[in-house]
């Protein structure tokens, strides 16, 4: 408009007259007449050009007065009337200026002078903020989103109560998919006759419905023992809060009729799609029946997970029937591949060096030569003496290989098997999990949220006493082209007598089967009892941890090393179970210094607190009865304080469900 003002279109009109002028003057040399006629009708039109000139400007300087009166007008209202509240501020943080909006949101009539500190304290810390200009903070039970100008000291604000409203019932009503599997449900009833079974079935119906009915649930019966549950995020935590009470009152209900039904539920949550709440879904259930059922993960999209129960242990399957399918699964892998890699946990027990010796065994059955994965160095006193007698008494010491041996001879067709453990992060070399083509994990373990990457074959069964007595079972469905030797399986009953403290913990009728075949192969339990002998010093050790002794809760007992110590890990983990054998201990937990740098807990439990729950909280894992975890830590007393907070968190969260 400014440019406008200058008149500028006048500069043309100058030169257009002085134009005419010069013609007029040439026209008259030449012809005086036509000279004369021209200069009048140039003279008229040029009049009439500057006086349509002169009007448009005039006008156009009215609509320019008018205009800029209304956007002044409108200006000074948008500041006063607009619904967006404006505080001007000083250096010394008080109010020196305020929109009225803003006194209506304060309720105060002069707001000039206030210090902000006495508004709100969050928008004090705002403006101190460096990292943010901008913040959601409360004022008078409303919501109001504030950004702040560091330059002009200026404050606006923004209502988005109801914004925050619709966004919070917005993701109470996203559809969550649970999928219901009633646990040892077939076992149970395949002995039952028609109408004992009938009234079974309806039993758990009616108590899954009567559940979804008051929660406001929709449930499907899909299968015998699997139900489909349609909910909202709303009610998940509910259900939450409640710690899914359904979990203890189905146990608790089936147990009066004299049966061990229990449930496990996964769910998928946090996706607006349909399909991938379903995959969600399913996908915890599977880590569910992994961790030994009788509990409920809940998982993310962003592969977040949470546990609920896990109360009980993992009930024994009394059929075989999954072990013969494994094992016929595993002796085509086998057959499929040119050599056998079998790969423990660091620091190998009785256990993982017993299962690696089965699975080399099934290799040579299969007529494929078979390598266990062992560092020497992680060695310790009974696993010592176990490969002593292999290196003196046996043709397969030369089958033992080093990490970096096994990667030079690995090729693309090499099987690859993982023993006693599911985690990554705990097998003696993570790299060749990268190298291997085909991976296969055998474990007893619950399963843990880290889990290796896309295994052709997994065979995991929690209520399993040991790894070594699942290998024994598949052992038996192996050709019959190498018989079992004594060290083989001497190596085998080792592990199991160790992982079941002779036979007193986590012991099934199928351990004794176990123990029986590999007795009728020649175990020698005269050689076990030799290969877990002690010497006098790890005795006296243990006996100092054990002096240092506190109970923390009512059966509940902590034990610590020394501070300045480093102790080995089988010994923190013996001195764990003696503690156990004490009077008046349902649960025993020692910390203590690790060579790794790590400090290390070892949990047990007689089964009525969860260790594995406890040991999960600081990052660890393991059985509801046997857990452990490793601290990135440098005090014991900072441990010892966490694991009473998570014993504490675990305890209040059993007797809230």
């Amino acid at each position: 408009m400014g440019t406008y003002r200058k008149r500028p279109i006048r500069y043309p009109l100058f030169v257009l007259s002085i134009f005419g002028i010069v013609t007029f003057v040439l026209l008259c040399i030449w012809n005086i007449g036509i000279g004369i006629g021209y200069g009048l009708g140039f003279v008229l039109l040029m009049a009439y050009t500057w006086k349509v000139e002169k009007i448009t400007f005039e006008e156009t300087e009215k609509h320019i007065e008018s205009i800029s009166f209304r956007m002044k007008k409108v200006g000074e209202e948008a500041l006063l009337e607009m619904p967006i509240g404006i505080l001007l501020v000083n250096d010394q943080y008080e109010i020196e200026w305020s929109n009225p909006y803003m006194q209506g949101v304060l309720n105060m009539e002069n707001l000039v002078g206030e210090g902000i500190v006495n508004i709100s304290d969050d928008i004090y810390v705002l403006m101190k903020s460096e990292e943010t200009n901008e913040d959601t903070i409360t004022l008078r039970d409303r919501k109001y989103r504030v950004y702040y100008k560091k330059e002009e000291n200026l404050l606006y604000f923004f209502d988005i109560t109801e914004q925050i409203a619709i966004e919070k019932q917005y993701f109470a009503d996203r559809t969550v998919i649970a999928i219901l599997f009633v646990d040892n449900y077939d076992e149970i009833t395949q002995a039952m006759d028609d109408q004992p079974r009938s009234l079974t079935n309806t039993m758990v119906t009616s108590i899954v419905n009567d559940w979804a009915a008051e929660q406001g649930i929709f449930v499907k019966r899909i299968s015998s023992d699997r139900f489909l549950a349609v909910l909202n995020e709303s009610i998940l935590m509910e259900l939450e809060k409640k710690k899914f009470a359904i979990l203890d009152t189905i146990r608790e209900k089936t147990a009066q009729k004299n049966m061990s039904l229990t449930l496990s539920i996964g769910v998928g949550a946090g996706s607006s799609s349909l399909v991938e709440l379903g995959e969600l879904a399913q996908s915890s259930l599977d880590l569910v029946l992994g961790r030994g059922g009788d509990q409920v993960a809940i998982k993310q999209p962003s592969g977040k997970l949470k546990f609920y129960g896990g109360k009980t242990n993992p009930v024994e399957k009394r059929t075989r029937v999954r072990a013969r399918v494994i094992s016929h699964a595993l002796r085509d892998l086998i057959q499929d591949s040119d050599q056998v890699f079998v790969m423990g946990h660091k620091n190998p027990d009785m256990d993982s060096i017993g299962a690696s010796v089965g699975v080399r065994k099934m290799a040579q059955m299969n007529d494929v030569k078979g390598y266990v994965i062992i560092n020497f160095e992680e060695l310790n006193g009974s696993v010592t003496r176990l490969m002593d007698e292999i290196e003196s008494k046996s043709d397969f010491y030369e089958n033992f290989l080093t990490p970096e041996e096994a990667a030079a001879r690995m090729t693309e067709k090499s099987l690859l098997v993982i023993v006693d453990t599911h985690k990554p992060d705990l097998v003696i070399e993570s790299q060749l999990l990268k190298l291997a083509e085909k991976v296969v994990v055998i474990d007893h373990h619950r399963r843990s949220e880290d889990f290796i990457e896309n295994p052709t074959l997994v065979y995991m069964e929690p209520y399993a006493s040991s790894t070594a007595e699942l290998i024994t079972e598949l052992l038996e469905y192996q050709p019959k082209r190498a018989k079992i030797n004594m060290l083989e399986a001497t190596a085998l009953l080792a592990g199991i007598i160790v992982d079941t403290k002779s036979f007193t913990l986590r012991t099934g009728a199928r351990t004794f089967e176990a123990a029986s075949y590999l007795r009728t192969n020649g175990a020698d339990t005269v050689l076990v009892q030799r290969l877990l002998k002690e010497d006098v010093d790890t005795y006296i050790e243990r006996s100092k941890i054990v002096q240092t002794v506190n109970f923390v809760k009512p059966g509940i007992a902590i034990a610590v090393g020394e501070e300045a110590k480093v102790y080995d890990s089988v010994l923190i983990a013996q001195t764990a179970d003696i503690l156990l054998t004490m009077k008046d201990v349902g649960a025993s937990f020692v910390i203590a210094h690790r060579s790794d740098g790590k400090i290390g807990i070892s949990a047990r439990s007689l089964g009525e607190v969860n260790v594995q729950l406890v040991m999960e909280k600081l990052g660890g894992g393991g059985h509801l009865t046997n857990a452990a975890c490793q601290v990135e830590s440098n005090s014991i007393a900072g441990v010892k304080k966490h694991l009473e907070e998570a014993i504490n968190e675990v305890l209040e969260g059993s007797s809230e469900s």
